[in-house]
């Protein structure tokens, strides 16, 4: 059974049903997204970009890109796994509204990309707030732990490049707050970079990166933003 609020329905899960749901598991990150107010918070942001008559709130159809992602995904059409089961996902856009937003987006450049991090860093302030003293800045600062990770190009892509492990493809620099030795990682950052056939290569990110992460920036005077 399942409930609109907000941007995603409110799925409860009850037994002796004989239907199967595929993606199932996408239900925990939808009611993360929902508890944590991220949807409300990125429809907010991107509203100047929504038309008039449009069906679709660019807010929502980008976290569901987000969401194939973490379930699998690799490019725009994978959204079509959370197409199969609106009973869990709501209403999905077609594929070339889905392309069309994200040309949109691309092409206010900044001034979208802006709008994005700023919500993504309210919610995060929230949540943290929320989780007191098990929040990552807790203790007065925040650590983040930097990791450089190859990424394999299976065909020509932007800034793809041949990689010091003999493969082809990018090599982007992620950022992830420490949750401590009981908790994981909170990707925070990521900057694409480009590959090289050397084995190390020095920092492309700047002393105090612009990273709009409210925490953050409290805790450490530079921030920790996507």
């Amino acid at each position: 059974m399942s409930k609109r609020i907000g941007s995603y329905l409110r799925v409860r899960i009850e037994g002796g049903g004989r239907a199967v749901v595929s993606q199932a598991g996408g239900a925990l990150l939808v009611e993360t997204v929902r508890k944590a107010g991220l949807d409300t918070a990125i429809s907010a942001a991107l509203a100047p970009w929504r038309k008039a008559r449009a069906v679709h709130d660019p807010g929502k159809v980008l976290l569901d890109v987000a969401l194939a992602v973490a379930l699998g995904g690799d490019c725009l059409a994978d959204v079509a796994m959370l197409r199969a089961e609106s009973a869990v996902f709501g209403p999905v856009a077609s594929d070339p509204t889905v392309s069309r937003l994200i040309d949109t987006l691309a092409s206010s450049g900044e001034t979208a990309l802006r709008a994005i991090r700023a919500a993504r860093a309210d919610v995060r302030q929230q949540v943290w707030r929320l989780a007191d003293r098990e929040a990552p800045d807790a203790g007065g600062t925040v650590t983040v732990d930097l990791d450089g990770v190859l990424v394999i190009a299976h065909s020509d892509k932007e800034d793809a490049a041949p990689t010091w492990k003999r493969t082809y493809g990018h090599h982007p620099l992620l950022g992830f707050v420490d949750h401590g030795p009981g908790g994981t990682g909170e990707p925070v950052a990521a900057l694409l970079r480009q590959a090289t056939r050397a084995r190390t290569r020095r920092p492309t990110t700047s002393p105090q990166p612009n990273w709009p992460c409210p925490s953050c920036r409290r805790s450490t005077g530079a921030g920790a933003g996507p």
